[in-house]
């Protein structure tokens, strides 16, 4: 699960020592196929100074000083040790802010005190920004290699031919099939020994656990929230200290934390499968329909030795691509509206004006039917349940291994 990372104290051999490479990300991309192994897989991806991640995690420090919410450095303090102006004529925050490169030369000539207090602020900013992106599905990291133990091509659908070249833009639906990578209880044991972790059980659900610190990330006011990651069999979660200490985990001893991760373990499939949407050939003449906030593009042989290189299109935008594509008479299988509407917070318009979407029900997901009150008694006996909260009646899909069958009867009564 790891990787070797280049380290250093000093400000100074960080920056000499990254720069080089923020530069030249696509270093190796032309012999091994992707952008990022530049670097060797020396620098992490906060390592590169040059990136939008980088200037949105400047552009928040910045405003942070100019609010006076990061309080161990003051709008002045800081204007006058380091030379820079964050206050345009009319007193507001300046539009044309320092760049980044500007900024940390100045940085460099601080006392070594304070660019330590600066640049770890930095950090955590730019941290913080790469792991919501991540979180989004949006982090943009080139060609990425997809590795899976099989791929399938469930569908291709021509969606333009050009008329002088021939060239065809086609949309594919692609099944994909991962191992599971599951934790056993021993590695834990060894993981949380290695890492000063401490053993969790969750009282409510009997899941298990393993605690170790995280960085903190900041609030609105520029306050740090302090942070725990809960490593589980197959994911790994990051919460506010504040809201573990009101959770339902608990520590607890080796032989409570094997039996409940143990047990957790032995209910886990053993495979995955998920489905990718990927728009591939000649992209240009459609590349306007094409979501502009992710250009994310995949490579990835299916199980019969096709190599496929294209966009792939994110769950919150495939209705709305097939549709602007001249695909509309299709709608996503049940199987795959239930995944995506619980992994991905995607949203679904089904026949009748009834929108199917995820919820969270005293911190539980749940898979809701929005609009659909009126036929509450029919979809009752597909399998739904209601459920009255603040005194609105409710309805919902049971989240469980019968949710696409009971989804695939709602569709067919919705009609």
């Amino acid at each position: 699960y790891f990787q070797p990372r280049m380290t250093t104290q000093n400000l100074h051999e960080l920056l000499w020592t990254i720069f080089p490479q923020s530069q030249h990300p696509s270093l190796g991309a032309l012999t091994r196929g992707q952008r990022q192994t530049g670097g060797n897989g020396i620098f992490s991806n906060k390592d590169n100074l040059e990136s939008n991640y980088a200037e949105y995690a400047l552009y928040e420090l910045f405003k942070q000083i100019f609010q006076g919410r990061f309080y161990e450095v003051p709008l002045g303090k800081f204007e006058q040790m380091t030379g820079l102006c964050l206050t345009s004529h009319e007193g507001g925050m300046k539009i044309d802010l320092p760049p980044l490169r500007q900024f940390l030369n100045r940085l460099l000539a601080l006392r070594i005190d304070m660019q330590n207090i600066i640049f770890e602020r930095f950090e955590l900013l730019l941290s913080q920004q790469i792991e919501a992106a991540i979180a989004a599905g949006v982090y943009e990291m080139g060609v990425e290699t997809l590795r899976a133990e099989r791929f399938t091509v469930l569908s291709q659908e021509a969606v333009y031919t050009h008329a002088q070249t021939g060239s065809v833009t086609n949309y594919l639906k692609v099944e994909r099939t991962q191992k599971n990578h599951i934790r056993t209880a021993d590695e834990m044991l060894e993981f949380a020994s290695m890492y000063q972790g401490k053993l969790m059980v969750n009282t409510k659900s009997g899941h298990a656990a393993v605690l170790i610190p995280t960085h903190s990330i900041y609030d609105a006011d520029g306050g740090v929230v302090p942070r725990v990651l809960l490593v589980r069999p197959q994911k790994e979660t990051r919460i506010p200290v504040k809201d573990l200490e009101s959770s339902t985990w608990k520590a607890v001893c080796v032989d409570t934390f094997v039996a409940g991760w143990s047990k957790e373990v032995d209910t886990l499939p053993k495979f995955t499968t998920d489905y990718l949407h990927l728009v591939t050939g000649i992209l240009l003449p459609i590349w306007k329909i094409l979501p502009q906030q992710n250009s994310r593009v995949f490579r990835l042989q299916t199980s019969d030795g096709q190599k496929i290189l294209g966009r792939v299109v994110n769950a919150s935008d495939i209705q709305t691509v097939r549709e602007q594509l001249g695909l509309k008479n299709q709608l996503l299988s049940p199987a795959e509206l239930v995944k995506l509407v619980l992994n991905e917070r995607y949203t679904q318009q089904l026949p009748g004006g009834v929108t199917l979407r995820r919820s969270f029900i005293a911190g539980e997901p749940r898979i809701e039917l929005v609009n659909a009150i009126s036929l509450a008694e029919r979809l009752l006996a597909a399998g739904c349940f209601t459920e009255i909260i603040n005194w609105q009646k409710r309805l919902f899909i049971p989240v469980s291994d019968k949710a696409s069958a009971i989804l695939a009867a709602v569709i067919e009564i919705l009609g």
